[in-house]
């Protein structure tokens, strides 16, 4: 989706909603997602889960007057507490972004786009992420893509592990319907979400949600499982996936479908993926969602049978510039004078010094010259540490005024351990 910001329209109305109209809403943005299922349905779903995290960050654009008022457009945040680089921190998760059809080109994400950031400047919020629905929509009002994720899916004979791969006859796994071990798995996604930039703290509400297991909703394969690896102080990981029956005039070809998998601990992470390699009656193990650095290539005999399909997960937004950067821990000291253009959120605009080390940073605003000019867009990028901005600097989309300002910028946000979402909000 595009749109030509020179016919925006200063009569929309943006304003705020409540339950009743948000069904409206659901309509709006399942029709510009494509969604499968009627109003009804997807009201049915989406309602308690909103009920439990609340209407109040809900925007609608409107077109018309009292009884002849009709929603046109919508978008929402969920507000989280996300791992990010410097600790975890509050987090607007952007989700439900979607304008009727008849009305794009005409101004309306626009409109949504700069009255919701300004709300969450105003609650006192410095980031926004999200999921992009197509990578050309977000990047103009400020976004940068943040995290690079992998799919992949691996042959069973080629899930064979390394002889060396740690492994501890004091774990065991147990298989069962996910929803029964739903505290085991709540514990090691809270260890795990405190330390892993790009994981967000689930509540009750987010697990309802998760584990929610309707058979229309299968594609024809199994009920959920979980597979969760314990040792004597508890759980350690787990595996949540789904298997499907498939046959071919040589025999089974049955595969397992992995929707998560996480461990906090190296012998956990062989467990978990031996088991999930040795179902009986499979021949492919398939993993939808994966860190670029996750063990797996490391721990299977030969690596290039995994085979990485790369995609960006979450796009970063700097809501508030100064405070972002301030709050953020840096692998090397730097000192920079960046420009920064943000078109959406001008009270970003202008020149920060930047002053940082490994005991924290301190960032005001200056009208010294700048080393480095760029957009809002490029810091929310390179943000979560695996994106750099030199790619920028080659491409020419960012301006370099002191020569080796961005190879130290670069060397500053840099985390060696790849961000990692895993869950499409």
């Amino acid at each position: 989706m595009t749109e030509n910001p020179e016919t925006e329209r200063a009569a929309w109305t943006v304003r705020g909603t409540d339950r009743d109209e948000f069904p409206q809403v659901l309509r709006v943005v399942g029709e510009a997602l494509l969604a499968g299922d009627d109003q009804d349905t997807m009201a049915e779903r989406a309602l308690p889960f909103h009920d439990a995290v609340g209407y109040d960050r809900v925007l609608v654009a409107v077109d018309g007057e009292g009884d002849a008022e009709e929603v046109v457009g919508a978008t929402n945040h969920f507000p989280f507490e996300m791992a990010l680089p410097g600790g975890p921190r509050a987090v607007a998760g952007i989700t439900a972004v979607g304008v009727w059809p008849t009305y794009r080109r005409r101004g309306v994400l626009s409109a949504l786009m700069r009255r919701q950031l300004a709300g969450i400047r105003a609650s006192g919020g410095r980031y926004a992420a999200l999921w992009a629905s197509e990578g050309a929509i977000y990047g103009r009002f400020g976004y940068g893509p943040a995290a690079t994720e992998m799919e992949t899916a691996v042959q069973r004979q080629y899930g064979v592990l390394r002889p060396d791969a740690p492994r501890d006859p004091a774990l065991r796994v147990r298989l069962a319907d996910a929803a029964r071990v739903r505290d085991d798995l709540a514990r090691v996604h809270r260890e795990v979400a405190a330390v892993q930039v790009g994981q967000f703290q689930r509540g009750s509400h987010w697990w309802d949600r998760i584990l929610r297991d309707e058979p229309g909703s299968r594609g024809g394969k199994s009920p959920r499982l979980a597979a969760v690896v314990s040792g004597p102080e508890g759980p350690l990981g787990y595996a949540l996936y789904r298997t499907q029956s498939r046959w071919a005039d040589d025999g089974a070809g049955g595969e397992v479908h992995v929707e998560e998998v996480l461990a906090t601990a190296p012998a956990a992470w062989t467990a978990l993926f031996e088991h999930l390699f040795n179902r009986d009656l499979t021949s492919r193990v398939k993993f939808d969602f994966l860190a670029e650095d996750n063990p797996l290539r490391h721990l299977v005999v030969d690596r290039d049978r995994v085979v990485p399909t790369l995609y960006t997960s979450l796009w970063m937004r700097l809501v508030d510039v100064q405070g972002a950067l301030a709050e953020r821990s840096y692998a090397t000291p730097v000192e920079a004078v960046v420009e920064v253009a943000d078109r959406h959120a001008p009270w970003n605009a202008g020149r920060w010094r930047i002053g940082a080390d490994r005991g924290g940073a301190r960032v005001e605003a200056v009208q010294d010259a700048p080393d480095v000019s760029l957009d809002v867009s490029h810091l929310g990028a390179a943000y979560l540490g695996q994106t750099s901005l030199e790619g920028y600097l080659r491409a020419g989309l960012l301006t370099e005024h002191t020569p080796g300002a961005v190879a130290g910028l670069d060397a500053a946000l840099h985390r060696a351990d790849a961000p990692f979402c895993g869950r499409i909000f």
